[in-house]
Order: structure tokens, then sequence, then C-alpha cells
């Protein structure tokens, strides 16, 4: 077996081992190389269940917590996905294996540049990413079935509540960005929405307008 099968392999089991057993979520991540999302310095460490820094400042989260993030959205194929935060663009493509679209934004041009290149290269072709402020959502598609948020808002932002269908759901981390934060499952009743705590996490903050780069 080669290094870098070894490594995939031992990847599958570190994401088996933390808790993401749906198999539809396993198999789009055996799909999905992260290692076409790491750059430079660190894909050595492409394989590996830990965050890693990108461009402008933000990180592709940790494997694990990609998966149980998935995982805790529900996904059905018909669903139209709404993600704040692209980053690297690896939650995106995962997602892109699951549902039938998928909507990404990030305040940093350059994220979704990249992430877009790597899109076309892997030949993800259900992704639309767009360069705005993703505290706003994307009115003009709504409403979602599934939203995801990859960086953490002290409230879950009430145009993302509004954008998501009854009986949608909202994965999002919750908490100040230097202290303890939690992962939070949103469902959207007929009357208002129930929350539920999932585990504690750490990402980059929630920040309104655009990045300067």
């Amino acid at each position: 077996m080669t290094d870098l099968a070894e490594r995939k392999m031992r990847f599958l089991y570190a994401l088996r081992s933390r808790g993401v057993t749906e198999g539809r979520v396993l198999s789009a991540m055996e799909k999905i190389d992260r290692g076409a999302f790491v750059k430079g310095l660190f894909a050595e460490r492409a394989y590996e269940d830990m965050p890693l820094p990108i461009a402008c400042g933000q990180t592709i989260s940790q494997p694990s917590v990609v998966g149980l993030m998935t995982q805790a959205l529900e996904l059905s194929p018909r669903d139209k996905v709404l993600e704040i935060g692209t980053g690297s663009g690896y939650q995106a493509a995962i997602l892109s294996q699951l549902v039938r679209r998928v909507y990404t934004i990030d305040r940093h041009r350059r994220l979704v540049r990249e992430a877009e290149e790597v899109f076309r290269a892997l030949n993800l072709t259900n992704i639309t990413t767009i360069t705005g402020d993703g505290s706003h959502g994307l009115p003009d598609q709504a409403p979602f079935d599934r939203i995801i948020v990859t960086a953490a808002a002290e409230d879950p932002p009430g145009p993302l509540l509004a954008q998501l269908r009854e009986g949608g759901i909202m994965v999002l981390p919750v908490g100040q960005s230097d202290a303890v934060q939690h992962l939070i499952k949103v469902t959207r009743l007929s009357q208002g929405y129930d929350y539920e705590e999932l585990r504690p996490v750490r990402f980059v903050p929630l920040v309104e307008g655009l990045g300067q780069d």
C-alpha cells in the first residue's frame, strides 16, 4: 500500500472514531480529496484530523468537525444548501456530493477565486460561489432547505434564520471568538425554532462586510 493510500485510510478511520458514522457522509469525504484544498507548507498534513491555516487569515476546518457538521444537517439529495464561509472550499465540495445545489459565500475574493479553481478541476458543477457579506445570507435564493455557517457568531444571525424554510436545519458555531463556542443545530418549526447544542468547537469569528483581498 502506498504511503498516500495508507494516510487516506487512517483519515477515514479517524473520522469514524470521532463520531462521523453516516455512510453517505463518509463516502463523500472519501471521494473529495482534502489534499486538493491544502496548499504550500501544510500540504503534507492534509490527511491529519486537524484544522490548518489557509490564505486571508482563515482556516480549513478539522475533517472530523466538517463530517459532524455535515451529518447534523441531515441532508437529502434534493436539498438546496447555503454555506456561509467558503474558506478553502472543502466543506462546499463535500456538500456537493450529497445535495442538489450548494450556494457558498465568502467575504474574501481571493478565497472564492481559489475555491472556484479547485471546483473546476474536480468538475463540481452544482456549486455557486459568491463574494459577499455572508451575515446577510442570500435573500434572492431563499428559502434554503439547509444552512451551514463555518464562522462563529454570538447568536444565530436573524437574516439566516429567516432564510431557512419551515422544517429546515441550520448548523453553526455560536459563542465569543476568544471563549468556548458551541456547535448548534437549529430547526425551523411552524412556530419558532428548536435549538440543540451538539459539542464544543472553535472557529474563526463571523465578520460583517467584505475582506480587503
